[in-house]
């Protein structure tokens, strides 16, 4: 069996188990995302809310992955999600980031203020800017 041929039979059988487009919003690199993730403790379960900034995707197919990091007492936290794992109730997006770059590994280097990222909002006009007039 050639190669091309293996890759195309596994991405056959695990078509089933890839999640829609639509189950998610549309993420751009540099978005502060709420991950709703399912954890499953014995015989109970629960959904626990993971917000960062949405700092890098890899893979594809069933392999896509996405890393969100925060910032918890002072210590930086990433954590790696699959995309279409079915512990992954949902995702939602809190704000969008303006970033330049695919990979945004350079914040982990910042600390305080330079950490944050311009907030993109395309199309706003900003209110009593420019004219003078005043209103």
């Amino acid at each position: 069996m050639s190669r091309t041929n293996r890759a195309l039979t596994v991405e056959s059988v695990v078509a089933d188990q890839l999640k829609a487009d639509d189950a998610y919003p549309v993420l751009s690199i540099g978005d502060t995302i709420d991950v709703h993730y399912r954890i499953i403790e014995g015989d109970k379960e629960r959904v626990q809310v993971f917000q960062g900034v949405y700092i890098a995707r890899r893979g594809r197919g069933i392999n896509e992955m996405i890393t969100v990091r925060r910032i918890v007492a002072n210590e930086g936290v990433e954590r790696v999600f699959p995309l279409h794992s079915p512990r992954i109730a949902k995702i939602d997006v809190v704000r969008h980031g303006d970033a330049r770059r695919a990979k945004l590994y350079y914040l982990r280097d910042r600390i305080g203020k330079s950490r944050r990222l311009r907030d993109r909002r395309r199309g706003l006009k900003h209110v009593g800017a420019g004219n003078g007039s005043g209103s």
